[in-house]
């Protein structure tokens, strides 16, 4: 089957179609050939009514539009397209032989239990598999001079772990030898390793499979990717994102009380998003009290009649106050540069917050306008909570997920969500750039409707 590009009548008028996204390399690597029968071959029987069903031929196409596709042109099998999730009528571990692993790695995340829960209960119910270990604090946990113990993981010992935020295994940051993570694995004849965490987490976790390879091991190597920043590129929504916008919306909503109980009163609310802007623009649109958003991805100046602190100071005159929300990564052009990095190799930022709240205490007092500023900064306190019932859901589903590409022998991959359904994406896709707010997408768009602020400030 062809997609060609229609030819356009005599007269008419010719609309070029856009250019389509460069589409990865979003082959998965295997361990080997999958010979085993599945323990879940009794739900796969029927093809036309089992929702557990995985044509393992097909492909969730990169594009979802039709003038991307169009443009492409060649043939449907030329289309880029990425594995769905779910079982295998065939595996590639033994389950009576398995064992797996789980660690945590970076910051805290609403999900990170149900997560875990999810991938112990798929493991013992449906596969069958005799032991889960739990790695206590990330990486750090394999390597033999931090002398942490391992924790043996049942059904029973995760049954209420998700009403409790953080994770249960602990977490840490900074990379390890993953020689040393290797021996490790080998010490405790694990087979199968799932890594929660962010991009930093996934280069290791790619460290660590290319290790197995090296060594001709049979280790399979599946992360689930964490960042409460959404910034993750080539899946929907990261895991534990709806959760944090919804608090981070409560927080605006606080400050917006604060700013209209006093005299020309101003709320300030610093949300995380070092790089990408999607909780502040998310939790804005969930509360309307908004009236300026700032993110890292559309650079904005103070000073001049049109910069941000005019603008503030109008909206006060007019309104009596004024809500201001921005992400930790906006303005840091106006900070300059900070030294150093975090253990994850992030690069140190500066903190917008409080130069923000200085700078338009000063602007105010010049002006002669008395006013209040209240500052609000709710990022662990978010970051600590559970998941709500819709990240709950997601997790579990999720880990699913993670399982079945494990136990079919994929490695070196991670699991998401794209144009809404389940796929295997390769690690190295996952960490190649980061997702963003679009400044000429419909998201942003959305934001300036709500708050009423200008495309630019300065």
């Amino acid at each position: 089957m062809t997609t060609a590009r229609p030819e356009p009548e005599h007269g008419a008028d010719v609309v070029a179609l856009p250019r389509a996204q460069t589409a990865p390399d979003l082959a998965i690597s295997t361990l080997g050939p999958a010979r085993i029968d599945s323990p879940l071959g009794h739900l796969l029987d029927h093809r036309s009514t089992s929702e557990h069903y995985v044509d393992e031929n097909d492909l969730v196409l990169f594009d979802d539009t039709v003038a991307g596709i169009a443009s492409r042109g060649g043939t449907l099998a030329d289309l880029p397209g990425m594995e769905p999730c779910g079982p295998r009528r065939k595996i590639f571990f033994d389950p009576a032989k398995t064992r797996a692993a789980i660690v945590t790695c970076g910051g805290l995340c609403p999900g990170l239990n149900d997560v875990i829960a999810g991938l112990v209960r798929t493991l013992t119910y449906h596969y069958r598999v005799r032991r889960v270990v739990g790695i206590r604090n990330g990486y750090q946990g394999f390597v033999p001079s931090y002398g942490h113990d391992v924790v043996d993981l049942t059904p029973e010992s995760v049954r209420d772990i998700a009403t409790d935020g953080g994770t249960v295994l602990g977490t840490s940051r900074g990379h390890q030898d993953a020689d040393e993570i290797v021996d490790c694995l080998e010490r405790l004849h694990v087979n199968v390793l799932f890594v929660v965490g962010g991009d930093g987490s996934m280069r290791g976790a790619m460290r660590i499979a290319r290790t197995v390879a090296e060594r001709g091991l049979y280790i399979s190597v599946v992360g689930i990717p964490k960042t409460i920043d959404n910034d993750i590129p080539y899946i929907d929504q990261s895991f534990g994102f709806q959760t944090a916008f919804s608090h981070a919306s409560d927080a605006i909503r606080a400050a917006r009380v604060e700013a209209t109980s006093t005299a020309n009163g101003i709320g300030l609310v610093k949300l995380m998003g070092r790089h990408s802007g999607f909780i502040a623009c998310y939790a804005a649109l969930a509360r309307s009290g908004a009236d300026v958003v700032l993110i890292p991805e559309v650079p904005f100046g103070l000073d001049g009649e049109g910069g941000l602190l005019a603008h503030l100071r109008r909206r006060v005159e007019e309104r009596g106050h004024a809500v201001v929300v921005v992400a930790e990564g906006a303005g840091q052009d106006l900070l300059g540069t900070a030294d150093g990095h975090d253990a994850s190799g992030n690069s140190r930022l500066q903190d917008i917050g409080p130069y923000l709240r200085r700078r338009i205490g000063d602007h105010f007092a010049d002006a002669g306008i008395e006013t209040s500023i209240r500052y609000i900064d709710p990022s662990y306190a978010i970051r600590s909570v559970p998941a709500n019932p819709y990240d709950s859901v997601y997790c579990v589903r999720l880990s699913q997920a993670a399982v079945h590409a494990a136990m079919s022998g994929r490695t070196e991959m991670v699991v998401g969500r794209y144009r809404r359904r389940f796929v295997h994406v390769p690690m190295a896709a996952a960490v190649s750039r980061r997702n963003q707010v679009d400044p000429h997408g419909d998201l942003w768009t959305a934001v300036l409707e709500s708050t009423g602020q200008p495309i630019r400030f300065g």
